[in-house]
């Protein structure tokens, strides 16, 4: 989590590529933005959710048990108009890496998201990035952060996501640091749906963290909010492309695919369980944002009202921050109220 321009996505390609999950020839730049308007812009708008295995070495500076971890790392946006889906995707964690910019310092957005972490009752991981400019602060700001998240400025980690120095040293920590996640491994499946997106050939693609339990390809599913079964037709893993997997255990991210084209069967927020002694309790899920700003949005041809709404469905399945109902109007006819 970060201020805008602060290395998140360089920060994230760089551990793919630490990691071997992504190949020199294919790694390209800021490699988990895959919107057309993402690259365009250069900015992240949607949360991507990644799984990456780590290998400590026996000789680290962190004092790190040696071996192989699996960590699924989200990289997220930093605009102030995406705080929603920021606030998501943390609770899908167990801690947070915070980084500031070495040359420009602690920003506003720095603070927000800051705030939703806490909030979210997460572990804070304090780092420097962009080490390597000639404008560099790094005693300053490393104290001036450390002030803030309560630590001692040595305790800052010090990198430079374009150049890799210190990002090693970074994935140790995360390991050290990151606590283990807590959920009952023989309990009735329970996993929380972080985000969703549709796609036109195999319908709803739904995220989830499992919270209790295991969820098994062909198992049969319940949403809890809406009672709704679907038969799960494939689950896997983001590494960083899907990956099909036999099931889906405590504490792992991954994705559900039931073949439902139907966008309003997959909320996020919502408990997904089994059908056949599945959970009675759902979890906590998320507290709905209030819209601020309001438009009124009218087809021009009265015929595309049906397709307008098809539209308008998918694009909250991806933003669940948007709103909208039907209203009528004597010059325009039928159109909808947008928040």
């Amino acid at each position: 989590i970060a201020h805008i321009e602060q290395g998140k996505s360089t920060l994230a390609d760089r551990m793919l590529q630490l990691t071997g999950v992504v190949d020199e020839r294919a790694a390209r730049a800021q490699y988990l933005d895959r919107m057309d308007i993402e690259r365009e812009r250069g900015i992240t708008i949607k949360s991507q959710a990644v799984r990456m295995p780590w290998t400590v070495k026996p000789d680290n500076a962190a004092g790190v048990e040696p071996g192989t971890y699996v960590l699924n790392m989200i990289d997220t946006p930093g605009h102030v108009d995406f705080t929603y889906e920021v606030s998501r995707s943390l609770e899908a964690c167990e801690a947070a890496v915070l980084l500031v910019d070495a040359a420009q310092g602690i920003e506003a957005q720095t603070l927000a998201n800051l705030y939703l972490a806490m909030g979210a009752d997460l572990h804070i991981i304090p780092v420097l990035n962009k080490i390597d400019l000639p404008g560099a602060m790094v005693d300053k700001y490393a104290a001036e952060l450390a002030g803030l998240v309560g630590c001692e400025p040595e305790e800052v980690l010090r990198v430079s996501a374009k150049t890799g120095v210190g990002v090693e040293a970074l994935l140790d920590e995360i390991v050290l640091q990151t606590p283990a996640p807590v959920g009952n491994a023989d309990a009735p499946p329970r996993a929380l749906i972080f985000d969703s997106v549709y796609d036109t050939y195999r319908g709803v693609v739904t995220y989830v963290r499992v919270i209790d339990g295991k969820l098994t390809h062909r198992d049969r599913i319940k949403m809890m909010s809406t009672g709704a079964v679907h038969e799960m037709l494939e689950v896997g893993v983001i590494s960083p492309e899907p990956v099909k997997a036999a099931d889906l255990g405590v504490g792992e991210v991954g994705y559900l695919i039931t073949g439902v084209k139907d966008v309003r069967q997959s909320r996020v927020g919502d408990t997904v369980t089994s059908q056949h002694h599945g959970a009675t309790d759902a979890l906590g899920g998320y507290k709905h944002p209030n819209p601020m700003v309001y438009s009124g949005l009218y087809p021009i041809d009265g015929d595309d009202y049906p397709t307008l709404r098809d539209a308008l469905e998918r694009l909250q399945l991806n933003d669940a921050a948007l709103t909208f109902e039907p209203e009528t109007s004597g010059a325009l006819g039928f159109g909808f109220r947008i928040g």
